[in-house]
């Protein structure tokens, strides 16, 4: 431990840190890549084969020719999911709802008298089954 003093292990985190930055950098453009509807399939494969063959050339490229529609694709995709998300609530959240809702309509009927207790009880059975 002592060949390998404190500053060369900071050092050693920083390239670290910036080598794991630069790959997730590298995976993002070339997802985006073929995520853009935009971009024609010899615009994608010209992309593609300047961020593989000159990586850092190509993705600062990438990232200065393309880079504000990269975000707004990134924003678009998460209203999306969250629309989804919303989407699945109301829609599990509305059975909740509704079942109470019928089932309180049902005990008016019954209370204003025009369902019998066994028409009630039978209702009841069918709407919470």
């Amino acid at each position: 431990m002592d060949d390998y003093p404190l500053l060369n292990l900071f050092w050693t985190m920083l390239w670290l840190f910036l080598w794991v930055m630069w790959f997730f950098l590298l995976v993002k453009v070339v997802t985006d890549v073929f995520r853009d509807h935009g971009l024609s399939g010899w615009g994608k494969a010209g992309w593609l084969v300047l961020v593989l063959l000159l990586p850092y050339l190509g993705v600062l490229g990438y990232l200065v020719a393309r880079g504000k529609g990269m975000g707004e694709r990134d924003a678009q995709q998460a209203k999306g999911y969250e629309e989804a998300v919303r989407q699945y609530i109301r829609k599990t959240a509305g059975n909740v709802t509704s079942s109470a809702d019928e089932l309180s309509k049902l005990s008016a009927l019954k209370d204003k008298g025009d369902l019998t207790q066994e028409e009630f009880d039978r209702a009841k059975v069918e709407l919470l089954a």
